[in-house]
């Protein structure tokens, strides 16, 4: 296959068209300005204690996966727009309960995690199914990235600004998701503005992945089971530059914590300018196959990682920084061909149920990973880069057959 070449306004068109694009980007950096920092708001603003606020938002981001097979069923029923516009909206409502939750009232936290989050894992389903519906093939994948790259982008701006602004403190804080909401509901004006419909129906496959798909159109299959929980693993690595690094380097190799905002920085950047050129760069490849190789790459850096940390401390924290950009680029490669590859094995009549499992198997692995790597640390380097190394090969055997 020959490497896709796209110019711009095609990715924008193919993205959704201009408005979209920019109800992306300032739904992103709205988002951006509150999402990090929702821990810090229920421990300074609502006076909680730092564990009760991290179990509330926990068991709500779990409590939203719940909602992934309706949204995925409404997407089949043609709704797309109304979706995503709708996933933004549902943020507002998280907001708004927010900011009306008294000082010490865990339970209203609770609910506006539970809806922020709702919108958090409504939102990516939504928007692939929005890009698969404009546009077709590799266009779709480069698309797709695109609109990855533009959401981290904006995500990054946002937790900067907000950054910048935390020496305010509570008021800091409380405009911070006062303006959270305003963006959201701007971008949520935007995308309905867009109204876009689909007429769900079963198309003919456009390449070897879709060709091979067969029967796939009915469900989750073996083959699609597969790769649903060969995901739940691969997810772990968007937790790994803000969980397992710096867990790492701060009690393991006594590194400053400027060493993991580095990482953190590097990870964003690298993604927003990487993603694309990556996703083209591999197209000449079947989706399947990159994501197994974007396994084997992963698989690398964590081997990484453990050899990185036996160095002490000293070149350890150098090692790690550096290892971690083998991680990113893994991190690229799979969620550059990952949702590829499930609009491409999805028949157009299941597509939104699909892509609705998809995230609920991103959900899973990103909401069980923070327990998982926090058990394995304290067991050394070996128990937790050895066991995501050996879970991750795995996986990537399991997509490539």
């Amino acid at each position: 296959m020959a490497t896709l070449k796209i110019k711009s306004h095609a990715l924008v068109r193919a993205s959704g068209g201009p408005r979209y694009a920019v109800a992306l980007a300032v739904d992103a950096l709205g988002t951006g300005l509150l999402r990090p920092f929702l821990l810090l708001y229920g421990v300074t603003v609502l006076r909680l204690s730092a564990p009760v606020t991290g179990t509330a938002m926990t068991v709500a981001v779990v409590a939203g996966l719940v909602c992934m097979p309706a949204v995925g069923r409404w997407l089949d029923r043609g709704a797309r727009t109304t979706v995503v516009a709708a996933s933004m909206l549902v943020r507002v409502v998280g907001v708004v309960v927010l900011l009306a939750t008294p000082t010490g009232h865990v339970w209203l936290f609770a609910a506006a995690a539970l809806f922020l989050g709702i919108g958090n894992q409504a939102w990516p389903a939504a928007h692939a199914a929005l890009v698969a519906t404009v546009s077709h093939g590799r266009e779709r994948d480069a698309a797709l990235a695109a609109g990855r790259a533009l959401r981290n982008a904006g995500l990054g701006a946002g937790a900067l600004i907000a950054t910048a602004c935390l020496a305010g403190g509570t008021t800091a804080l409380q405009a911070l998701a006062a303006v959270t909401g305003l963006a959201c509901l701007a971008a949520a004006a935007l995308v309905w503005s867009v109204r876009l419909h689909a007429r769900p129906a079963a198309a003919p496959a456009e390449d070897e992945d879709e060709a091979e798909a067969g029967a796939e159109a009915g469900g989750p299959v073996p083959r699609m089971r597969a790769l649903l929980a060969a995901n739940v693993v691969y997810a772990f690595c968007l937790n790994v530059p803000e969980i397992a690094l710096p867990l790492i380097l701060v009690t393991q190799l006594h590194a400053s914590p400027v060493w993991s905002a580095a990482i953190f920085v590097a990870n964003t950047v690298l993604v927003v300018t990487l993603q694309v050129p990556v996703t083209v760069l591999m197209s000449r490849f079947s989706r399947r196959a990159v994501l197994a190789v974007a396994g084997l790459v992963l698989t690398a850096s964590y081997l990484g990682f453990l050899a990185a940390t036996s160095l002490g401390h000293g070149w350890g924290a150098p090692a790690v920084a550096a290892v971690s950009v083998i991680c990113t680029l893994g991190e690229i490669i799979y969620v550059g061909s990952a949702t590829a590859l499930v609009t491409a094995l999805a028949r157009a009549h299941v597509l939104g149920r699909a892509l609705a499992r998809f995230e609920l198997s991103t959900g899973v692995g990103l909401a069980v990973s923070p327990a998982v790597i926090t058990t394995l640390a304290p067991h050394g380097s070996a128990a937790l880069w050895g066991s995501l190394a050996a879970a991750t090969l795995l996986s990537s055997f399991a997509v490539a057959h």
